[in-house]
């Protein structure tokens, strides 16, 4: 005869075979790419993303713009330690400029502020670029850990909300391709979660480096709307939105991509 220990650890038994399984995690970018491109991302002697962040290191030290004054004069010789953690923190709130600003706007406005130059990040992409590969590619493996600051509130829900929308010839919003279709296919390329962490990336498609906003811009064009001004708003919102969605996810760049 069992005992009532025996009849409950059955019954529990039982009970756990009948739950549903759990879903499948959600892929990841990485996931979805070739055996070769994972080998080139994962080595940085073949991830061409490395020369930016070379370049970025460079440039850290170098003194630039009417000030003559390096990076590294105010924030130490060692890039690496200085910038830990910065890019898994952006975009963030600037008290200065009064919203928030994503880590190359916030490069491209410390070279203003300290250096002398020009602020516009369209008007000096290539040092910027650098800079930002090098910065991000410090926080690589730590996760996303966006301010919980209520000044961000607004735009997070306004980017939310433009995640949502659909735009375009196509009639298709960010939502409907990277979080309910994430995995599937879309003119024969696969379709990925849309994750910003992985930002700057190098693109086979574009030979060359870049950075989310024209990532952003370039989806804008694939569902045949009008792509956004750079640095507009919608598109900083946008950025906002997803750094709070992926925040647990790990900073993972210069990545490469199809």
């Amino acid at each position: 005869m069992r005992t009532e220990a025996a009849w409950a650890g059955a019954l529990l038994a039982a009970l756990a075979q009948a739950q549903p399984a759990p879903p499948p995690a959600a892929p990841t970018a990485y996931s979805l790419m070739s055996p070769a491109l994972r080998a080139m991302q994962d080595d940085d002697s073949a991830n061409p993303g490395m020369l930016w962040v070379e370049e970025g290191r460079a440039r850290w030290a170098t003194p630039e713009g009417p000030a003559r004054r390096a990076c590294a004069d105010c924030h130490g010789p060692e890039l690496h330690a200085a910038m830990r953690g910065a890019a898994a923190r952006h975009p963030a709130w600037d008290t200065s400029s009064g919203r928030p600003l994503t880590l190359p706007a916030r490069i491209a406005a410390c070279r203003q502020r300290h250096q002398g130059l020009e602020a516009t990040i369209a008007r000096e992409p290539a040092a910027v670029l650098a800079l930002h590969a090098a910065v991000a590619h410090a926080s690589r493996g730590l996760p996303v850990t966006p301010a919980d600051d209520a000044r961000l509130d607004p735009w997070r829900a306004r980017g939310r909300a433009l995640w949502s929308q659909r735009l375009g010839q196509l009639d298709l919003s960010c939502a409907e391709c990277h979080d309910a279709r994430a995995g599937g296919r879309l003119g024969g390329s696969a379709i990925p979660p849309g994750h910003a962490a992985v930002y700057p990336t190098y693109r086979l498609e574009w030979q060359t480096l870049g950075d989310v906003e024209r990532r952003i811009r370039n989806c804008a064009t694939g569902v045949r709307a009008q792509p956004w001004p750079p640095q507009a708003d919608e598109v900083l919102a946008l950025q906002v939105w997803m750094a709070w969605r992926e925040r647990g996810l790990t900073v993972d760049a210069p990545a490469v991509r199809p």
